[in-house]
């Protein structure tokens, strides 16, 4: 892979894994809709994916600084009455991680078959599109800040999470349309699926960093500079949307759905007149 195509695709992956329109199913649609010769199933493939991933999850980690201080602070102090809601809010956060965990450990094979697959991706992108629409009919106008979070509700957005193995299904749009079912507010539901995002893509990373580090595709230009504009891209992307879904609480993820349908809809009308 050149420097250009690696940069278009890292740019790529800093927006869309933040943005409810899934970064796996533009992963696999891009390339094959621009005729890049990039094989997705080639070994050489994986240490590209580490490396902007781990670039995303460091874009997280620094914008959701103060969130991750406070919880271990709360942690470390736990007598103390006044950081209870830290303590709550963590818990949930690993709660939450627990079903994605399990499934991705069960379902790997099977997830690395259909990721590869850009017919799958371009349907399920749709689907996302669906999800998206349906989520903001279904919204309860709940105002529940983050702090009103349930044990039931985490748990919920944790299973939705799931999903997002699926190429074309966004993982930051299923857990924020579960956030909306709980009831709460658009910024509420964005902040906690970020903050799920954390360890879910920070931990993937490490799961696959091994293989990397014994490959030299792992400190080739392409990929090191890849890693740094998917950091830089998903900062933006953040600062972006945290101040999008403070200022829209309605009907907000309407734009989102309705390009995961040109999107996924052009993408199937390609392959149909390959």
């Amino acid at each position: 892979m050149g420097l250009l195509e690696a940069t278009l695709l890292a740019f790529l992956q800093g927006i869309t894994e933040l943005f409810p329109v899934s970064s796996l199913g533009h992963a696999v649609i891009v390339p094959m809709m621009l005729n890049w010769p990039i094989d997705l199933k080639s070994p050489a493939f994986l240490p590209f994916l580490v490396a902007i991933h781990f670039g995303t999850a460091v874009a997280l980690l620094l914008y959701f600084w103060r969130d991750w201080f406070r919880f271990a602070q709360a942690l470390i102090n736990f007598r103390d009455p006044g950081s209870s809601n830290e303590r709550r809010i963590a818990f949930y956060v690993c709660l939450a991680t627990i079903p994605a965990v399990l499934v991705g450990a069960i379902l790997e094979k099977f997830v690395r078959d259909a990721f590869a697959r850009p017919v799958v991706a371009a349907t399920f992108l749709i689907v996302n599109g669906l999800i998206l629409l349906i989520a903001e009919r279904l919204k309860t106008r709940g105002t529940r800040p983050l702090e009103g979070l349930s044990w039931a509700s985490s748990l919920l957005i944790g299973v939705a999470q799931c999903f997002a193995f699926l190429p074309g299904i966004s993982r930051s749009g299923i857990t924020l349309a579960a956030g909306l079912a709980s009831g709460h507010s658009h910024e509420a539901a964005a902040r906690f699926s970020f903050l799920l995002g954390t360890p879910i893509i920070l931990g993937a990373t490490v799961h696959e960093a091994p293989k990397v580090l014994h490959t030299a595709a792992g400190w080739q230009t392409p990929t090191l500079v890849a890693s740094l504009v998917a950091a830089i891209t998903a900062y933006a992307s953040i600062a972006f949307l945290m101040r999008y879904f403070r200022n829209h609480d309605f009907d907000a993820l309407d734009p989102f759905a309705y390009y995961c349908f040109a999107a996924g809809g052009g993408a199937l009308g390609i392959l149909l007149l390959r």
